[in-house]
């Protein structure tokens, strides 16, 4: 079993489920799909506290300076909704991501910081963020600021008013980004729409919210963030889509995608395609109840 302290206690902060492969013993290789996250005693979430109502989880890496602005904007959105959390995922940054959010954090109670020692990817990180999360409910975003969490209580709206929906996904419109992005996206889109049928315009989204049993009853790998719908329909859930203005980032570069955005995604979609059509049918388990005579 593996342990990993937090560097200000001696007390475990996570353990893996699994004994550690001896190839990955001493490797940067992260398994954040074999975490699961534990209180300490010295947490900022100690176990008496209310259970929030909805756990936002944010992926981060070299976010400094769009970390404060985003946080205030995520508190006033979700005002109706508390009581909340607001994980960020810290994937290895090496900017002042850890220091601005320990800062915030002593302002705000409600704000947790998970930290991953190197970069292991957008996917990774949400994975570890939900893992940590308390609510049933999950909604996650991008770090950069383009994601507007005014949109957030309509995902929410979604999935609580129709307990068949698993996943509310943010659609883009008036999207902020270069043209050759666009057209990558539009290229890895059009081809997962033609080979899955999935039904959704734009995968690409961090906008999204879902049943947190859900997200971590799906197979894991690198790249799933970009394949929820298909995934969470395969599951038997419904899928919801809120349309969504996209806006510019303000600091920084985007530290996630580009290349891989598109060969790498059209590659992927060949393993999605497998799992579905492996997925034969939804089981609807009950337990029969022993008879008291």
């Amino acid at each position: 079993m593996w342990i990993v302290r937090r560097q200000d206690s001696s007390k475990p902060f996570i353990l893996s489920h699994f004994p550690p492969r001896p190839e990955f013993r001493d490797s940067g290789i992260c398994r954040t799909a074999e975490a699961k996250f534990l209180m300490t005693e010295d947490s900022s979430f100690p176990s008496c506290a209310a259970v929030p109502r909805i756990s936002v989880v944010v992926p981060a890496r070299n976010e400094a300076g769009n970390i404060t602005p985003l946080v205030e904007e995520m508190v006033r959105a979700l005002t109706a909704f508390a009581p909340i959390e607001i994980i960020y995922v810290n994937d290895g940054s090496c900017d002042g991501t850890e220091t601005e959010l320990s800062s915030l954090m002593k302002r705000h109670g409600f704000l947790r910081q998970i930290k991953h020692e190197v970069s292991c990817g957008q996917s990774a990180a949400v994975r570890s963020g939900v893992i940590a999360a308390r609510a049933a409910i999950v909604a996650t975003l991008d770090g950069d600021g383009q994601n507007d969490p005014a949109f957030l209580p309509a995902l929410m709206a979604a999935l609580e008013r129709d307990p068949a929906v698993g996943l509310a996904a943010g659609q883009r419109v008036g999207r902020k980004a270069t043209g050759f992005k666009r057209l990558q996206s539009r290229i890895a889109n059009g081809t997962r729409k033609a080979i899955l049928h999935d039904g959704t315009r734009d995968t690409g989204c961090g906008l999204k919210a879902f049943r947190r049993e859900v997200f971590l009853a799906l197979p894991y790998f690198d790249g799933l963030h970009r394949f929820l719908p298909a995934l969470v329909r395969r599951e038997g859930y419904r899928i919801a889509y809120v349309d969504v203005v996209d806006r510019p980032r303000l600091h920084g570069v985007s530290n996630y995608g580009l290349w891989d955005r598109l060969w790498v995604g059209i590659l992927d979609i060949a393993g999605v395609w497998w799992l579905i059509r492996r997925r034969k049918r939804v089981p609807l388990v009950s337990e029969v109840v022993r008879d008291a005579g």
